[in-house]
């Protein structure tokens, strides 16, 4: 019996020595491949796939079996006819390098905007990829919907845009919903602008809102200082008493940042009559074409359905890796922090496109 418990303690620190070796070479291999990660990855699809599929499901429903072995037939004679016509362009390119491919490619890249424009993340790095490959016989469509936001990150987005027009690839901005303050400061550097009928466009303007509860702490006898070094390094606070010197500046600077986004615009769509429409008000879509905030009205869908007739569509994701709190369900926790920061911003004396 003696012997039996001794070798069953044996046996437990053997088991006990072997997981613990285990656990740390496991640890070792995650520590190494964490360095080798990214911090994400981009994914492509081919959309062409995505509108063949729902016609040929439709074909199947709607067509008499006879109609639809004859158009099948016809489809794969037009297929096979194309396939020839690519093998000899490429035979053709082969012989001349200056010759160009059967088709040109359409590029769908997608930006939803919140008030962080922290889409921007991903657009920066999808634009990056597509430029590896894109020529001007090509083109970039951007399907764009944002309300605006704060200055400094929208104008980081319309920058990463305008890396496609300074690469001289046709840029399409398609706006379904809206593209709105800095989402139409996005928008404008596009080479052309198309627009749903009742999209709402403009609000070339600027806003900041600081809420002020000096008298508030004044009637309960709470004291609130704020010291600075340098003249305007706070205009208008929240706590402390505001000063009509404070308040002249905090509006100069806005009206110089009004003045920058109107130069941007002006530069981008010199078109515009910029003193009419840069008064912040929003217009729907056929309006917005009258004033040419926008050059076409027609919704993504129906400009992408009719490319895909003549070129090849593909779709850029760049999925970037979820933090901690995320993969473990807290996502929640993200969102709370988000709107803290948000709210902490307009403290600050953030402006807002």
């Amino acid at each position: 019996m003696a012997f039996l418990l001794d070798y069953a303690g044996f046996l437990l620190r053997v088991v006990t020595l072997v997981a613990a070796f285990i656990v740390v070479l496991s640890a070792i291999a995650m520590l190494r491949k964490k360095g080798r990660e990214r911090s994400g990855h981009l994914e492509v699809h081919k959309v062409n796939e995505f509108y063949e599929d729902l016609q040929g499901f439709m074909e199947e429903m709607v067509l008499e079996p006879d109609r639809l072995k004859e158009q099948r037939k016809a489809k794969a004679k037009a297929e096979k006819d194309e396939k020839k016509q690519a093998q000899k362009a490429k035979k053709k390119k082969s012989e001349d390098n200056s010759a160009e491919e059967t088709k040109p490619r359409v590029f769908i890249l997608d930006f939803d905007g919140d008030i962080a424009a922290s889409a921007t993340s991903r657009l920066r790095h999808e634009i990056t990829a597509l430029l590896s490959l894109a020529t001007p016989r090509d083109e970039v469509l951007v399907r764009l919907e944002s309300p605006g936001g704060l200055v400094s990150n929208y104008g980081l987005a319309a920058s990463q845009l305008a890396r496609i027009r300074k690469a001289k690839v046709p840029l399409i901005i398609c706006i379904d919903k809206v593209a709105a303050s800095g989402g139409y400061m996005m928008a404008c550097v596009g080479s052309k602008i198309i627009s749903a009928p009742f999209a709402m466009i403009g609000s070339i303007g600027v806003v900041a809102q600081v809420p002020n509860f000096h008298r508030l702490l004044k009637k309960n006898s709470v004291d609130f200082e704020v010291l600075t070094a340098g003249e305007y390094k706070r205009t208008l606070t929240v706590f402390g008493e505001n000063t009509d010197k404070g308040r002249e500046k905090f509006q100069q600077d806005l009206d110089d940042t009004h003045k920058l986004f109107k130069d941007f615009v002006s530069t981008n769509r010199p078109q515009l009559n910029i003193d009419q429409i840069a008064t912040g008000e929003v217009w729907l879509g056929q309006a917005a074409l009258d004033k040419q905030l926008v050059d076409e009205l027609l919704t993504s869908d129906e400009y992408l359905a009719e490319k895909a007739k003549t070129a090849d569509l593909f779709a850029l994701h760049y999925v970037q890796k979820k933090r901690l709190q995320e993969r473990l369900g807290l996502a929640t926790a993200g969102v709370f922090d988000r709107v803290l920061q948000s709210w902490a911003g307009k403290l600050i004396n953030q402006r807002f496109w």
